[in-house]
């Protein structure tokens, strides 16, 4: 049977490469869980950045498994999201940065007239279909402690201090005034934000 595969997807910026730290954690801990792989890998030393993606911004994509198995990189351009829909699915499993989304983009698929889904999980507030959320309370932004994922760029965050894990039902949403999408190419501070009256049901 073939091992699966798992990425990383990593912000490249001018020639240099983001959150690495947060990255090797994450991948080894995939490594070592999912592939009882113990080594540690250092993502620094495998990606080797060619001359004509050192200027601008790049999406640096890992594919790995029990071996390293492919380094691509793209122009990344951001997806514009200003309109969100919930989705439900009570079964759903991503807790591994898996090559295969499929799981994902079927709801995805769901989202109607909205730019993108939030999935709900037994009630709680997950993720995007490709981002974790963060919500603005009027004092502070918090994120759900219930990820389907836990990103990269979220742990940072976290550690930073700029993001407060909790736990967020549905029926809290009405109590923020806005949510932010967070992922490895997402700059935070700058990523604009979606009104909550913008989320639909």
């Amino acid at each position: 049977m073939n091992s699966p595969l798992f990425i990383e997807t990593i912000r490249l910026s001018d020639g240099v490469l983001s959150n690495l730290v947060y990255h090797d954690l994450r991948l080894n801990h995939t490594r070592k869980m999912s592939l009882n792989q113990s080594d540690a890998w250092q993502l620094g030393r495998l990606i080797q950045v060619p001359k004509e993606y050192q200027t601008g911004l790049y999406k640096c994509r890992v594919t790995y498994g029990l071996h390293l198995e492919n380094i691509e990189f793209e122009i990344y351009q951001p997806r514009i999201i200003q309109r969100l829909r919930l989705v439900n699915d009570d079964n759903i499993e991503y807790n591994f940065k898996y090559k295969n989304r499929a799981s994902l983009m079927a709801l995805a698929e769901q989202k109607g007239e909205a730019d993108d889904v939030v999935i709900v999980k037994k009630g709680l507030i997950t993720d995007a279909s490709y981002a974790n959320v963060a919500f603005w309370d009027g004092s502070r932004w918090v994120t759900p402690d219930t990820p389907l994922l836990a990103g990269t760029r979220r742990a940072a965050l976290i550690a930073e201090g700029i993001l407060t894990p909790q736990t967020i039902r549905t029926e809290d949403l009405p109590t923020f005034s806005s949510v932010r999408l967070v992922n490895a190419m997402l700059d935070f501070q700058s990523t604009p934000p979606i009104e909550i009256r913008n989320i639909s049901y």
